[in-house]
């Protein structure tokens, strides 16, 4: 209790983390418990079944990254602390105790505090679908015990899981064996991701399952990426030349932070992979049948919703872990700001490195981003029309980097500019 008093801002980013995700995940699977009410009939059955189980399998892997990227980098920043409780007689299993509990307890208080969001959102999604006709006016909404179940289960351990393995990260002796696990857990969805993205080749060009095998590999492979992205980034510094004192500080200090670096790109990379996938293929798949001349089915109007949920849902979750992440990462850096400066640096310099920092993520983001997008669009694209190439043009792809750009450098600037105004003495004698 006493840690957490001392550092609130800390917690409060890992419970907007637990509260996102416990909301999204009760909304989509309240829809499971909506089709299970009796009288549901069977159309609007399946459209509710369709949609919870693929979005809400998706948006789950998606929010138990999310929270587990947040409460890790969270974790790692209280390495000092960690330390001093063990030179002052702390045992690591109290330690590890500690640090789990406050990630329960503030992933309990999360999932509490997303009950009644989830209840709303999951009302608005059963609107979407009788507006659009794919579910019959009769049906009535239920929340229940899947809802419950989901978004607790998936906040919980998804903070608890990441809580324990940075805590063992944090009280191992140096030298020891470091990221095996996640760099396993990174090639085998590099290669799922990149088995499910050929698999598309194997079906015919209007089966309705086309798009899940591709977009579904973006999907993977956008989380293969992002847990590699902190070396891949290292490689892309060690071939650049920086320029002036702001470019220097960047370089020199970002492969220092390979923790919380991850924490920004992991967000950053899913976003944008997943984005450009599912809008290109969303955009290829309505030009395909506009030139044919039919009429969408049911199941392609379910398909397209999915599509356009799934893909607000990214953007938005996201974008908001990206943000949180990314202030709270800049926020802890308070005491290095003062050194630099202490050490000759202007806040001007020190500004400037954060910009450039922000834009070398940026750019290895999108790029592996990208990547992953168009491992999933292209052989979509070639089975449903034949040509590697979509005919759409640069303007989703220009849509996404914008956002990407607009999330990482503004964050970046607005929170390292709040934070230069304290004093370098200051923030050099603050209590870590």
């Amino acid at each position: 209790m006493r840690s957490v008093r001392h550092r609130p801002g800390r917690f409060l980013a890992t419970l907007l983390s637990a509260f996102l995700g416990a909301a999204i995940t009760m909304a989509f699977n309240s829809l499971h418990d909506t089709a299970a009410r009796p009288g549901v009939d069977g159309v609007s059955r399946e459209t509710l079944s369709l949609v919870a189980g693929v979005v809400g399998g998706y948006g789950t892997l998606l929010v138990f990254f999310a929270v587990a990227s947040t409460l890790t980098v969270t974790v790692r920043q209280r390495a000092a602390e960690i330390e001093l409780l063990r030179r002052s007689g702390a045992t690591p299993g109290q330690t590890g105790r500690m640090v789990v509990g406050e990630a329960a307890a503030v992933a309990l208080a999360g999932t509490v505090l997303a009950a009644l969001p989830g209840m709303l959102g999951g009302r608005l999604l059963l609107r979407l679908f009788k507006d659009t006709g794919q579910v019959a006016d009769s049906v009535a909404y239920s929340f229940g015990p899947v809802a419950l179940v989901a978004g607790a289960g998936t906040t919980v351990l998804a903070a608890t899981g990441a809580a324990l393995l940075a805590v063992r990260r944090a009280t191992r002796r140096r030298g020891g064996p470091r990221g095996r696990a996640r760099t396993r857990l990174a090639y085998a969805a590099l290669a799922v991701g990149g088995a499910g993205a050929c698999s598309t080749f194997a079906f015919p060009s209007d089966a309705e399952a086309l798009m899940a095998p591709a977009a579904s590999g973006a999907i993977l492979l956008s989380i293969g990426f992002a847990l590699l992205a902190p070396r891949l980034l290292a490689g892309l510094l060690g071939r650049t030349r920086p320029r002036g004192a702001s470019g220097w500080l960047a370089v020199r200090t970002l492969p220092r932070r390979a923790d919380e670096v991850s924490g920004v790109l992991i967000p950053l990379i899913v976003f944008a992979g997943t984005a450009m996938a599912t809008l290109y293929m969303q955009a290829v798949e309505n030009d395909a049948v506009a030139a044919s001349g039919a009429v969408k089915t049911v199941e392609a109007k379910n398909l397209e919703t999915i599509n356009l949920v799934v893909v607000g849902i990214v953007v938005a979750f996201s974008c908001v872990m990206l943000i949180n992440s990314l202030y709270a990462a800049t926020v802890h850096r308070r005491r290095e700001f003062g050194r630099q400066r202490l050490a000759g640096a202007t806040p001007g310099q020190v500004l400037g490195a954060v910009g450039v920092e922000g834009l070398l993520m940026t750019v290895t983001g999108v790029l592996l981003g990208t990547v992953a997008g168009l491992a999933g669009l292209l052989p979509y694209t070639f089975v449903r029309t034949d040509s590697l190439r979509p005919g759409q043009g640069p303007a989703i792809w220009l849509g996404v980097v914008t956002v990407a750009a607009l999330a990482t450098l503004g964050t970046g600037a607005v929170t390292a500019r709040r934070v230069l105004r304290t004093p370098a003495v200051e923030a050099v004698a603050a209590a870590v």
